[in-house]
């Protein structure tokens, strides 16, 4: 068992040399793990002690951005940039920027790793985790994805609205899919991307999470930060009239991965069927919005021969179980015993 110790504390140390050595932090999923050299720094370009330093208005000698600083006409720095050559690591966004079909197995109930991580390895290219019409929390969610993280589907979420606090969540526990249901506008699909994207295509806030642990994507070839943007798959799904309306708006906007015509709430907003003239209008628009911008087309995965749609949504556990379970019995499916007394008694016939 010492030697065991042993064993793990040198690979860590090893670990946190490499990255200093190519001057990185050391992965990790704490986001306060780089107080290591407090009382140890120097800051010789710090304001003067109890002093105005005049930086609003000037810039320190060796500056790119002069003037007043302003979001709208900052010059991004190279920081965070991949480096040069970076590949695709995320196995959806290599399947859709090949035009190739991609799957997600929806998790509804389950709040267990074991559960998870049998939908994650049954064939599936990602796990919508449902978070919208579920009562899943975060902390569950991140203890599921954890319990497996390199199962053949990667994680993803449906969450529950286009806000910071449900996608940063999302992202930080490791989603690589984010689903962003009932897009009704182009202000709320921005709203969307920005809170899936770091800076310079969006706003999300570098806070750590499960996502950034070396067991999940803190060792990824380019690094986690500076290669999220370019892996991390977002869908934004259309399922209203107004969401209709600004669709093609909406599918242009840069960092959207995918629009998806959604099956049952189109219906539930426009009162009409599947079918119908009016409702299949609206998936229409949907599909030549998807097409114009040049993004992929998502539905449900009874649709996977309709034209152009490549990206879809499978059943819950309980639906694969319910299958797994008639393809597995065939005839001997329910064949329960007959019993005349208590609670499996068939009713008497009058």
């Amino acid at each position: 068992m010492k030697r065991l110790l042993c064993t793990l504390a040198l690979s860590a140390a090893l670990g946190a040399v490499t990255a200093q050595a190519q001057n990185q932090p050391p992965a990790s999923a704490d986001p306060y793990a780089n107080n290591a050299a407090a009382g140890q720094m120097t800051f010789p370009l710090a304001a003067p002690a109890g002093k105005d330093s005049g930086a609003m208005k000037t810039a320190l000698p060796g500056g790119v951005n002069q003037g007043i600083p302003d979001e709208k006409t900052w010059k991004y720095g190279p920081d965070f940039s991949p480096p040069p050559g970076s590949q695709i690591w995320n196995p959806v966004m290599a399947k859709m920027k090949a035009g190739q079909k991609v799957t997600g197995g929806t998790l509804f109930s389950a709040t267990d790793g074991v559960t998870y991580c049998a939908m994650a390895n049954a064939g599936y290219d990602f796990i919508w985790t449902e978070m919208q019409h579920s009562t899943h929390d975060w902390d569950q969610v991140s203890k599921m994805w954890s319990h497996c993280p390199h199962a053949k589907a990667v994680p993803g979420a449906r969450v529950a609205f286009a806000n910071e606090r449900e996608i940063q969540h999302a992202a930080d526990a490791g989603a690589m899919v984010i689903v962003v249901p009932t897009i009704r506008s182009v202000q709320e699909a921005i709203e969307a991307r920005d809170w899936t994207f770091f800076p310079p295509l969006g706003k999300r806030s570098l806070g750590g999470g499960t996502g950034f642990d070396p067991a999940m994507w803190g060792n990824v070839p380019g690094g986690y930060r500076q290669t999220a943007n370019d892996n991390i798959v977002l869908i934004l799904m259309i399922e209203t009239v107004d969401g209709v309306k600004d669709a093609y708006e909406i599918a242009k906007v840069p960092g959207v991965t995918a629009v998806f015509a959604a099956s049952g709430d189109l219906g539930n907003f426009s009162g009409y069927k599947q079918g119908t003239p009016d409702y299949e209008r609206l998936i229409n628009v949907v599909h030549d919005a998807a097409l114009a911008a040049g993004k992929r087309l998502c539905g449900p995965l009874a649709w996977r021969d309709r034209p152009d749609f490549t990206c879809f949504q499978g059943g819950s556990e309980m639906a694969a179980i319910a299958k797994g379970v008639a393809a597995e019995l065939g005839p001997l499916k329910d064949t329960q015993g007959k019993v005349e007394v208590g609670p499996y008694a068939q009713p008497a016939k009058h």
